[in-house]
This record gives C-alpha cells, sequence and structure tokens, in this order.
C-alpha cells in the first residue's frame, strides 16, 4: 500500500517535467489511479495489512538458528556493514515554473514563519490538475470564487503559499487549447474584485495585461466575461 502511494507520488513528479499540455492523458490516468487508492476496498486491504503486521510483530520471538556457526554467509560483509541503496531524491528543477513574483530575486521568495512550506513540482502540478475543473464549473456558473471557497470544496487541498497558488493558477491554464480564455481570472479577491497577481500570471500567460491600473481592470474584466460565455454550453472534459 506505502509502495502504491510512493509510486503514484513519483510519478506526479515526473509528469510534472513536461508542460501540462503534452501530458493531460498521463494526468487523467493518474487522477484515475488516486480514486483507486481513495477506494473504501483499497483502504479497508490497507488497514487489514496493517493489522496482520501488528499481529506479527506482537507474536513470541523465533527460536535461534541451529546451523552450523562456521556456515559461510550468501553474501559477504566487505566493510563491517550492511550497505544500503539510497532512494535517488526527485530534484525540482523549478521547471515549468512561471517566474518568480518577487523583484529582482532569482528564485521564488522563501516562506514566512506564518506561510506553509513551498510545495515540489508533482505536487503543483496534481493540485491544479484537480482545480481545472472547478473553475470550469465555476465559468459555466457564470461566477468566481477565491482560495477560501476552493478549500472548501477541495477538502484534501493542503495549506498553500501565496506564490504556490500563483503557480498552480498558471500551471490551470498552461494547459488550455487554443481560443480558451484564462480560468485564472475568476480566482478573486474580497467581493469578486480582481486577484492582485492576475496581471503578472496573464503576462507570463500570453496575454497582454500590463499598464495602468485602471487597464489590468478592463482587461481583467473582459477576461472572466470570456471565461463565462465560452464554458457556459460547453459540456466538462471528458464528459
Amino acid at each position: 500500500m506505502a509502495e502504491a502511494t510512493g509510486l503514484y507520488a513519483l510519478a506526479w513528479s515526473q509528469v510534472a517535467e513536461a508542460p501540462p499540455s503534452e501530458t493531460r492523458k498521463e494526468r487523467e490516468e493518474l487522477q484515475a489511479f488516486k480514486k483507486v487508492l481513495n477506494s473504501g476496498p483499497w483502504l479497508e486491504e490497507g488497514r487489514r495489512r496493517a493489522a496482520t503486521v501488528d499481529v506479527r510483530q506482537d507474536s513470541p520471538p523465533r527460536q535461534r538458528s541451529t546451523a552450523h556457526p562456521d556456515a559461510r554467509p550468501a553474501a559477504k560483509r566487505t566493510s563491517g556493514h550492511v550497505l544500503r541503496r539510497e532512494a535517488r531524491p526527485v530534484k525540482d528543477t523549478g521547471a515549468n515554473r512561471p517566474p518568480s513574483h518577487t523583484a529582482g530575486s532569482g528564485s521564488r521568495a522563501p516562506a514566512r514563519r506564518d506561510e506553509p512550506p513551498l510545495l515540489r513540482t508533482g505536487q503543483l502540478s496534481e493540485i491544479a490538475t484537480e482545480l481545472r475543473p472547478l473553475l470550469e464549473q465555476t465559468a459555466r456558473m457564470a461566477a468566481t470564487t477565491t482560495w477560501s471557497l476552493i478549500t472548501k470544496r477541495l477538502p484534501a487541498l493542503p495549506r498553500l503559499h501565496r506564490d504556490d497558488q500563483s503557480v498552480i493558477l498558471w500551471l490551470v491554464d498552461e494547459e488550455r487549447r487554443e481560443g480558451e480564455p484564462l480560468l485564472c481570472a475568476l480566482v478573486t479577491v474580497g467581493d469578486r474584485q480582481m486577484h492582485p497577481r492576475f496581471p503578472v500570471i496573464a503576462e507570463q500567460l500570453g496575454l497582454a495585461c500590463s499598464g495602468a491600473p485602471a487597464q489590468q481592470q478592463m482587461a481583467w474584466s473582459y477576461e472572466v466575461l470570456k471565461a463565462h460565455q465560452y464554458w457556459r454550453h460547453r459540456r466538462p472534459r471528458g464528459g
């Protein structure tokens, strides 16, 4: 069970090395696999195996082997200790992420004491894949949303650093098809107000959104309107 969960996380880290637009099929397969990992039969089997392990640990120790003391082991130790193969860490190169939102910095700003740690690329890609259908549904309802509401809709969503929120929104729209408006425009703050980082994310996604605040506000309002109209009569992907 633990091995399957580990392989699932490893698969996401590998998928995240390529642009979302090129890994749509693989991410759909991983989402289907996640449903299996969270299914009742799978979880019940995990509890059953855990109980079996507990019983074995509580059983009396086995008798010492009666093998001849001069018998040589199959594998010879060369340095007085058993060599262990260390798992190679998945290198987080920062590929497929937007540039830092901190001026004058070559990397994303470190987490503050009151903010959660930054997530790995694979985790960000997984969250973006889960978030996109929710934003498509929000667009069909001609509505907007906030990160607080998103957390309620996705209970398993971890508490996110503000930089990670921006990266996730960038990943959501990086996989959009030609002609699709930016779904990230639907994530607002306060009373349906433009997210302060929308202009930066939009620019990185190819939408001209620079200039005076009034121009940015106009570009954002138009993108929200386009998203509502585009998704109004469209069925969910795969539907």
